[in-house]
């Protein structure tokens, strides 16, 4: 009976937030089907850990490992963008859509999850270092860095800087 209150409990937490971390590991990775994969990964992982896991924590948990299977996966196999041939400025026409996906392809991978944990998935500056276990001025600098990049290559994109 315990075993399946257990099961139960994974699968209605799966349901409930598999979807908003698989865009969050797509935002980091730039692929459906690889953030998928991913994702999936993580849950594995994340249900053999799960009766350790303690209600209140299980979304931090999750994204924690989401985002850290991510990582790693960059690490391995880092995306192939040219990027010796960047323009100093994307142009757009009036008319044309700004393309925030390849304004975000430009980040480094850390930078990337960083700025989908802040403005994706709305956490504190705490909240994203105590996620990529780095310090709160780290994710500060790295959002900073992020958002003038993607100023950069989106001009008429109106970005805001929240404070902590």
């Amino acid at each position: 009976m315990r075993r399946e209150r257990r099961e139960e409990d994974f699968s209605a937490f799966f349901l409930a937030r598999g979807p908003a971390l698989r865009r969050t590991a797509y935002l980091i990775v730039r692929d459906w089907h690889t953030a998928e994969d991913l994702t999936q990964q993580a849950f594995v992982k994340l249900y053999a850990a799960w009766p350790r896991v303690r209600p209140e924590t299980a979304e931090a948990y999750a994204r924690k490992a989401v985002v850290n299977q991510c990582l790693s996966h960059l690490r391995r196999h880092p995306p192939d963008i040219p990027t010796d041939v960047l323009p100093d400025r994307v142009e757009t026409a009036p008319d044309e859509h700004l393309d925030v996906g390849r304004a975000l392809a430009l980040l480094p991978a850390r930078q990337r999850a960083i700025v989908a944990l802040r403005f994706l998935d709305d956490l504190s500056v705490a909240d994203v270092a105590r996620t990529l276990s780095v310090a709160e001025g780290t994710v500060k600098s790295q959002t900073s860095r992020a958002l003038e990049t993607l100023r950069t290559h989106l001009p008429d994109l109106v970005l805001s800087e929240e404070s902590p």
